[in-house]
């Protein structure tokens, strides 16, 4: 893990090693896999209220307590795992995002059962493409993501509001908003 100063990084990941790990190997990357999509959507659900960085700091203890984000498994957890998950301090103990997380993956399976691969349902609101911010001035919510919270929202799942959508939207690179100082904005620009 490279925990350089040195590199010209968006401010945002300050000095932190496990955020400039992030920042410098996953955020702003084109996400293209469905499970991974909808895994990085739920830990931004229950980032709501709270710093990303905390939701790293737990992400592998997430990860451990909703089985690697399997939503066939997921979906199938009953008031007991429900309970399980509210007293697991590795995770964020919020019931009302666990029991979203339990919704979404229901929706996820759904979705994909009927022929609706999750990463095509993403990518079409871009058209397939990636946006890229000006890398000088940095929104926190856009209409494209309200357009999808509200899609999100129809179809059921929860803690997905035009901010937190904007967020998942950075992470999972279908908006590259790297600073034009940052080192890997002219990295992901090729």
């Amino acid at each position: 893990m490279d925990t350089s100063t040195a590199l010209p990084r968006c401010t945002w990941c300050g000095t932190e090693p496990l955020y400039q790990h992030y920042h410098d190997t996953e955020w702003g990357v084109p996400q293209r896999d469905p499970r991974m999509l909808w895994e990085m959507l739920m830990l931004e659900g229950f980032q709501a209220g709270l710093s990303w960085i905390t939701i790293l700091r737990k992400r592998e203890g997430f990860r451990r307590a909703f089985d690697g984000f399997d939503p066939a498994k997921v979906a199938r957890y009953d008031e007991a795992k429900v309970q399980a998950l509210v007293a697991d301090p590795g995770i964020v103990r919020a019931r009302a995002k666990i029991v979203a997380t339990i919704a979404g993956a229901q929706i996820y399976n759904s979705m994909m059962a009927a022929g609706e691969d999750f990463a095509d349902y993403c990518w079409a609101f871009s058209g397939g493409r990636v946006l890229r911010g000006d890398g000088v001035h940095f929104a926190t919510s856009t209409p494209l993501s309200e357009t999808i919270s509200k899609d999100l929202k129809k179809r059921g799942f929860k803690f997905v509001g035009p901010t937190i959508v904007y967020a998942w939207m950075q992470a999972i690179g279908m908006v590259d908003d790297h600073a034009v100082h940052c080192f890997r904005r002219a990295q992901l620009g090729r």
